[in-house]
């Protein structure tokens, strides 16, 4: 019979989460001794490259290989040479991994070459010719619904979305009658290349009977779910491994399932050696997907006294080509196109549409950020139509606790943005520089105009409405016993891709289990190992995951003490890994592991056809304000000064926390002032970091960031997400920044230098 091991009263490790433990992996990286895809060598492997379309639209009538070049010992692959389904497997089955008869954007792949020498790879990619007759093409969000060329079914429509709350016709049919005031507005984004440091890069090993590819990739289960109908094989039969990976930001989410499958194409055609791709930067920035450039138009009816009583939101965005994530990044970005404000009548008409730009797919916020600027932008231009300040139209119309959002879902979380708005001002002066700013600017001479500016915002987390729920996640623990090293091993598919994953599920593991943090490892994501925790998307991975994390620790803790291997009560980490040896010495040939599969927190209801309901467990809200300067000579704006506050429940390990929050500041800054992307014919011109400007460490200012913590209640020690939320915010708080001083309203992001030249020479301003 098994005997319980005593805990002697000694003192627990201190707990981690709220503390800065050391980065799991931040040895290794600061070292060199992390592995990256392209430092991975296997003997016999190949390098592959891609052949790429050089039109937008077109009829593919023939492929030419030179016949004065040496192909002997190049592997040669086309849409003819697919085993199987020669579709991307996401959410629509429209995109060709290898396009067969038609082309619908400039860089689609078409052919595929490998060879063992690197360079010759490259030069054969010369030597072919591709055949195309062009088509007409669409390149622009009213040529895409005019549907005179149609992309993508009968309209040119990947997905529409329509939300309702109250009776919005009415409201504007009697707002003459009713004294309401009605403003009017149009705002855009564009386009924004993610700059992960490290490009896209893929190995494939493939047989019939086989499949496995290592890669930078954010998703592991997404790639394994693309690969096994393109080469018609079982799920066991099909491996996928993340290597160390040096950024995503949503750009590594679902393209790795493209350069996988070419890798592993380019194998099965070379008989089973290894193939490599690697993209360099500039192919990675002209064929991989990037932000949706949007449009929004708003019209919205409020009192004199500026509540707000109406919203009309017409919410569009460029899709690409193909559907890719379009659909879920609409979704997002239509549920926060109302704000984090009450008004009980709002309509939202939502549209993501086919055009003949390469597709367009996640990048942090997913959405938010394109429906975020515009509210933010629009309550600005409200405010002044009433004659109130941005602060108080704001502080008039946030959402309280009891609140209903534009989905009618009810607000139940402690809430008080009003509060944490106070908090930013306060923090960054902002009552006494807007006033000291308006004075300056005023001044006769003045070459550098300076303005302040806010957002007030929220931001989902995990995925939308029944999301979750229907991906039913699933985490692990294994207990390791003192032979193997001791401790727990954390497995999920969840990855490490800079942003702290590991670290953070070994600090909730420790705590859950009370051990110290040095005896908690995280597994290598690999689908053949590894449960699927579902994608690292979504500011999902903590409060999601973590918790499942959480509750397998539990699991762990009942399985040993249901064996009576392990007393209740307090006990000392030496005294838990005693019982977890005890236990495997009482299981010979057996694993101490438990799981946790999703569930959602009690009352979450969501509607997926009518868009009404909760669509979140629970928001990160948030206040930031920008301050910027504009040489009215040159036309060039800098951020100066940047405030965040914001609360995505209890921080687990604060440094990186701060550190989410600077990054998307400054991601953010380079898409508000610095990051435009150029198109011609659909083509990205501009696709070298010597001509896509994008902010380095000089251009990004001082960032104060401030949280202000709220547990949530279902998530681990009470964590929400925070990746995508400092995203939201920046870009309409810097754009509303820059209409406070240079007197014009600066409604389209990117607002490079001569965009601004272009507005205050249009009105007087400037010269």
């Amino acid at each position: 019979m098994a005997t319980s091991v005593e805990s002697p009263p000694a003192a627990r490790p201190t707990p981690t989460v709220g503390h800065n433990p050391p980065r799991k992996e931040g040895i290794e990286k600061v070292t060199g001794q992390a592995q990256y895809i392209d430092d991975l060598h296997f003997e016999g492997m190949l390098h592959g490259v891609t052949v790429r379309s050089p039109v937008a639209h077109g009829r593919i009538r023939g492929i030419h290989f030179d016949p004065a070049f040496d192909w002997s010992d190049v592997t040669i692959v086309t849409a003819r040479d697919i085993p199987g389904d020669n579709v991307v497997t996401l959410i629509e089955g429209d995109q060709p991994f290898l396009a067969d008869e038609i082309v619908k954007h400039p860089e689609e792949a078409v052919v595929l070459l490998a060879c063992a020498d690197r360079y010759k790879a490259i030069e054969a990619r010369k030597h072919v010719t591709l055949d195309i007759e062009p088509l007409p093409a669409v390149f622009d969000l009213d040529a895409s619904a005019a549907g005179e060329v149609l992309l993508y079914g009968a309209d040119n429509v990947f997905k529409k979305i329509d939300i309702d709350k109250g009776d919005v016709d009415r409201v504007f049919a009697n707002a003459a009658r009713d004294g309401l005031v009605v403003v009017e507005g149009t705002y855009e984004t564009g386009a924004q290349e993610q700059l992960y440091i490290e490009p896209q890069g893929m190995v494939g090993m493939a047989s019939p009977d086989a499949v496995t590819v290592w890669g930078s990739l954010q998703c592991p289960y997404y790639v394994h779910k693309a690969l096994k109908p393109l080469f018609k094989l079982p799920e066991k039969q099909v491996r996928v491994v993340q290597t160390v990976t040096g950024g995503g930001f949503g750009g590594k989410e679902e393209y790795p399932s493209m350069i996988a499958g070419h890798a592993a194409l380019l194998s099965l055609k070379a008989a089973g050696r290894p193939v490599k791709i690697v993209y360099d930067r500039a192919e990675d920035m002209v064929a991989t997907t990037k932000r949706h450039p949007s449009r929004t138009r708003h019209r919205t009816a409020l009192t004199k006294d500026g509540e707000l009583v109406a919203m009309d939101i017409a919410f569009d965005l460029d899709g690409g080509a193909y559907a890719t994530l379009s659909a879920v990044v609409l979704s997002r970005g239509t549920i926060h196109a109302a704000g984090p404000y009450r008004c009980p009548n709002v309509r939202i008409r939502a549209r993501a549409l086919a055009t003949n730009h390469p597709p367009h797919g996640a990048f942090r916020g997913f959405g938010a950020p394109q429906s975020c600027f515009a509210i933010e932008r629009h309550l600005d231009h409200v405010a002044a139509a009433v004659g109130l300040t941005p602060v108080e139209l704001r502080r008039k119309n946030l959402l309280r606790t009891g609140d209903t959002t534009a989905t009618t879902q009810v607000i139940e979380e402690p809430i008080d943005l009003g509060a944490m708005l106070d908090l930013a001002l306060e923090r960054s002066g902002y009552h006494e520089k807007r006033a000291r700013f308006a004075h300056d600017n005023a001044l006769p001479g003045a070459r550098v105009k300076r303005g302040i500016g806010l957002a007030t915002f929220f931001h989902g987390s995990g995925f939308t409405g029944s999301g979750e729920l229907n991906l039913a996640s699933v985490a692990g623990v294994v207990a390791l016993p003192s032979l193997a090293g001791g401790g727990v091993e954390v497995l999920a598919a969840s990855t490490e891709i800079g942003q702290g994953t590991n670290t953070i599920f070994s600090q909730i593991a420790a705590d859950a289990l009370a051990l110290p943090y040095e005896r908690v490892r995280v597994s290598q994501p690999d689908t053949a190992n590894v449960p699927n925790s579902g994608p690292t998307v979504a500011s999902r991975t903590t409060m999601v995951v973590g918790k499942l994390v959480e509750r397998a620790c539990g699991g762990i803790l009942e399985r040993l003490r249901a064996d009576a291997h392990l007393a209740a009560g307090a006990y000392t980490p030496d005294a838990l890994q005693a019982a977890i040896d005890a236990w495997y010495e009482a299981h010979p040939g057996e694993r101490l592991e438990a799981s946790a599969q999703y569930t959602p927190p009690p009352g979450i209801v969501w509607d997926d056809k009518t868009y009404r309901g909760s669509a979140y467990a629970c928001y990160g809200w948030a206040a930031y304000v920008a301050e910027v300067a504009v040489d009215t000579v040159t036309s060039e704006a800098r951020v100066e000064h940047f405030t965040a506050v914001q609360d995505i429940g209890k921080v687990i390990h604060p440094l990186l926390a701060a550190g989410q929050v600077e990054g998307g500041v400054a991601q953010a800054i380079g898409w508000a002032i610095y990051e435009g992307c150029v198109w011609k014919e659909g083509r990205m011109m501009n696709g070298q970091m010597t001509n896509y400007i994008m902010p380095t460490a000089a251009d990004v200012p001082p960032i104060d960031v401030h949280f202000v913590e709220v547990p949530f209640t279902y998530g681990p020690s009470g964590a929400k997400g925070v990746g995508e939320l400092p995203m939201d915010g920046p870009a309409p708080a810097i754009a509303n920044a820059l209409s406070e001083a240079l007197g014009v309203a600066v409604d389209r992001i990117p607002a490079l230098p001569e965009d601004l030249s272009r507005l205050t020479t249009r009105t007087g301003e400037g010269s």
